[in-house]
């Protein structure tokens, strides 16, 4: 094989990881796990009696992020906020009564998930490879 026609795979690789099917579904798959996680983390951390915020929590749609593929794990609920970084319990008169410390579901979720993400992007790569005639 000559320099210029691995040149041209490399570029033919590399158009097929950024813009292509493969990685679009690697990512929905990496989306979904990510949310399991942060389904269970939320699970185990939330006293939440309605379910709504359980209900809520969501895989975006894989987007273009700055000449980057990205998928985002997120809660659509209105209170979201409020049980993930905290927030200060008033009555219905305005008196506070202390402050109720936030779940950090998402940030969690998302450290723990790093080295998973990691190795499987190595597989997929791999995978990658393999499957366009590198050895």
């Amino acid at each position: 094989m000559s320099l210029d026609q691995l040149s041209k795979d490399l570029i033919k690789l590399a158009n097929s990881i950024n813009n292509g099917k493969d990685s679009k579904e690697f990512l929905k798959k990496s989306g979904n796990k990510l949310k399991n996680k942060t389904l269970n983390i939320a699970k185990s951390r939330v006293n939440e009696d309605t379910g709504n915020y359980i209900k809520s929590i969501k895989r975006g749609k894989v987007y273009n992020f700055d000449g980057n593929l990205s998928v985002r794990t997120y809660s659509g609920a209105p209170h979201a906020h409020l049980i993930e970084y905290g927030h200060i319990k008033k009555d219905r008169s305005g008196r506070e009564h202390g402050f109720q410390k936030g779940s950090h579901v998402f940030t969690s979720a998302q450290k723990e998930f790093e080295d998973e993400f990691y190795n499987d992007t190595q597989n997929f790569i791999d995978e990658l490879i393999m499957k366009n005639g590198f050895k």
